[in-house]
């Protein structure tokens, strides 16, 4: 019968009828990847379902599949605060730290208790909540406290049910991702259209999320798997395994590979065994996550700031692979070292495919045996970039031959020095373009000098059109050269020139640090700039009176009085200053901050990542606190910053009874 014969009656019986039908046959297809009918005639019931929807428009339900198309260009995402936050996890990377975990929890717990072992799946974490059964929001992590509204997209997803079995009121947490399927589907049709395509099924799966246009999400096959179901004291459940069951019973996806082990010793087991599963299965993982099971002793194990000390994410070692070199790139650094990289066949390394990979230097080539052809061994950690681990001679043809060494620098044709301290060639001309380029960059970087909108290829131009040969050119530069570059126009050219401006009155340590003087980090040139306040008297400064600053050390001192004593360093010194660049440490010294603070005198590290501070800027408040900020935890230290996913020092802090603080407690110590 079609749609217009029948009366509003029928075709509201009829209309509820096809959408529970469809949600069913959805659920069992998406959910449990067992579907109990063709494809085509789960088509037909839809599409009977739409000509009833569009003859009676008010009998169009929130939940029905037809409003998972994704509806009209969002103007952005709404900022959500979670009800509980979303914690990180600490991680493990060895069985020695799980056991470790083990024994920490026997202390934390009193009794019997056991592990809930789940795949880490490699996605973007969100919260949905229902009331009543239906989808009202999701929302992603965002730094744990505060998250992005995503629901528009989210009811796309057709994993996610929009009502749930039963009508209760619950929040449930997991995984967005990606399969494998679909995100090299996504990225063939991208790169046939001539577009980027994306690095790994995460960023496929994050970008598509936070997509402002509904209907691409939708497009993109994202899938779930729901973890965690926050407000369990509400629901009839004691465990993590049978909170799991309850989400499953509700018609919510969570993920089957998944255990309950009574010892340590059985978790490890299940680790190597995913550990060699990895590869086959249809998602990216990238560890297990290890959770006390039993809610009550979950309690009694507690928190600490920033995780559950009742679970653990093993972390799974980095990802190898095999591919053949083809080539090694040479390229030249700020302070002339010519560094090689290899160029490979293309592989999937840690769900990126990888070209390239350092070889870090010609020693550790001559001591590899590296050549052309050779079979390598590539390895990345993280976003750490990619390295050659070993070659394999035995795959070797007949006719290879050791790799020859350049003689020359590529870039200016200088001979290259192989001096006998270090393992890298190197470039001695002052003059030559590449290393002039990188003390450029260097120079106009976040750390330095700051000078936003000139990027490498911005000074590449620069410095190939011949309008800046050193760094003191860039404040004599004039907007109709600007204009001159590539993609430059009017606007461009007024904030790079606005910029330069504004980096004139920066603090003397961002300029010492500029400078690029060998050795010299962003530490070293505040205690420099701080000691000596201004340009002139560093420069007169003996070696003595600069190896007497604690934390400057003979090698630091030997090169600054170097550089100080080139004629070259003297006239761009003198040019800068012509530039009115500020000369003088404005910042605050140490003698001179308040006594008062709760950083003052205090050994501090800081770990994680940071949601209102970069790491250096972060630093540097902190030092103007009278803080001494060190990279490791040891017993020394006096208090451990753990912004999100804090790993091993957060663990070693805990382990030493180190004090723990958030960033938010920093603000406030900062606005006293």
């Amino acid at each position: 019968m079609a749609s217009h014969e029948i009366s509003f009656d029928q075709a509201k019986t009829r209309v509820d009828e096809l959408v529970s039908k469809l949600d069913q046959y959805s659920h069992e297809y998406y959910v449990l990847d067992q579907p109990t009918i063709p494809d085509e005639e789960y088509d037909k019931l839809y599409r009977e379902l739409v000509e009833l929807e569009e003859a009676y428009p008010e009998l169009t339900q929130n939940n029905s599949p037809t409003q998972r198309v994704g509806g009209t260009l969002l103007e952005g995402f709404e900022k959500v605060a979670h009800d509980t936050p979303m914690l990180s996890l600490d991680n493990a990377f060895s069985e020695d730290e799980l056991m470790a975990f083990d024994r920490r929890v026997a202390q934390l717990v009193d009794g019997p208790y056991s592990y809930h072992c789940e795949l880490k799946i490699d996605g973007l974490a969100v919260s949905l909540k229902y009331e009543n059964g239906n989808l009202q929001q999701a929302v992603t992590r965002g730094d744990g406290t505060v998250g992005e509204n995503v629901t528009a997209n989210v009811r796309t997803i057709k994993s996610i049910p929009l009502t749930l079995k039963k009508p209760l009121t619950l929040e449930a947490r997991g995984e967005i991702y990606m399969p494998k399927s679909s995100f090299i589907a996504l990225n063939e049709k991208r790169e046939e259209q001539g577009e980027a395509v994306f690095a790994n099924p995460r960023n496929a799966a994050a970008g598509t999320l936070r997509n402002l246009d509904p209907k691409v999400t939708a497009s993109r096959n994202l899938s779930v798997f729901l973890y965690a179901l926050t407000n369990v004291s509400e629901q009839p459940v004691d465990t993590q395994d049978a909170a799991l069951t309850m989400l499953d019973q509700l018609g919510l996806k969570t993920n089957p590979e998944r255990k309950v082990f009574e010892s340590m010793s059985d978790v490890w087991s299940f680790v190597e065994d995913y550990q060699e599963k990895r590869t086959s299965l249809p998602y990216e993982i990238d560890g297990i996550v290890i959770k006390v099971n039993e809610l009550n002793n979950q309690e009694k194990a507690g928190y600490t700031v920033k995780a559950p000390r009742w679970a653990i994410a093993y972390k799974f070692p980095a990802e190898e692979a095999r591919t053949t070199i083809r080539e090694v790139e040479w390229s030249v650094g700020r302070t002339g070292v010519v560094t090689p990289t290899a160029i490979m066949d293309p592989v999937q390394l840690a769900g990126t495919t990888v070209q390239r990979a350092s070889l870090h230097n010609i020693d550790l080539m001559i001591e590899k045996d590296i050549r052309l052809g050779d079979t390598a061994v590539v390895r990345k950690a993280g976003d750490i970039i990619p390295e050659v681990i070993k070659v394999d001679a035995d795959e070797r043809s007949e006719d290879s031959e050791p790799y020859v060494f350049p003689t020359h620098c590529p870039a200016c044709g200088s001979e290259l020095m192989h001096l006998e301290d270090e393992v890298a060639l190197r470039c001695m001309n002052p003059s030559c373009s590449a290393q002039a380029k990188e003390r450029l960059s260097h120079f106009v970087s976040r750390n330095a000098m700051n000078i936003d909108g000139l990027g490498e290829r911005v000074v590449s131009q620069l410095y190939d059109k011949g309008l800046v040969k050193d760094v003191a050119d860039l404040y004599y530069l004039e907007k109709e050269a600007l204009l001159e570059l590539d993609k430059i126009a009017d606007k461009s050219a007024d904030n790079m020139l606005n910029a330069i401006d504004n980096s004139r009155s920066n603090s003397l340590e961002r300029l010492i640090f500029g400078l690029g003087i060998r050795h010299v980090g962003s530490k070293a040139a505040r205690l420099l700039a701080e000691e000596f306040e201004t340009i002139d008297q560093l420069k007169a400064a003996s070696l003595e009176a600069i190896t007497a600053i604690e934390g400057i050390g003979e090698k630091i001192a030997d090169s600054i009085h170097s550089f100080f004593e080139l004629e070259e360093a003297q006239e761009l010194i003198d040019k800068l200053k012509k530039a009115k660049v500020n000369m003088t440490y404005t910042g605050v010294k140490r003698k001179e901050v308040e006594t008062d603070s709760m950083f003052a005198d205090k050994t501090v590290v800081i770990t994680g990542k940071l949601e209102h501070f970069t790491r250096n800027e972060l630093k540097e408040r902190l030092i103007e606190l009278g803080a001494k900020v060190t990279g490791s935890v040891s017993k020394n230290t006096d208090y451990l910053i753990a912004g999100e996913e804090a790993g091993s020092k957060l663990t070693k802090a805990e382990s030493l009874d180190v004090p723990i603080i958030d960033e938010a407690k920093v603000i406030e110590e900062i606005e006293k």
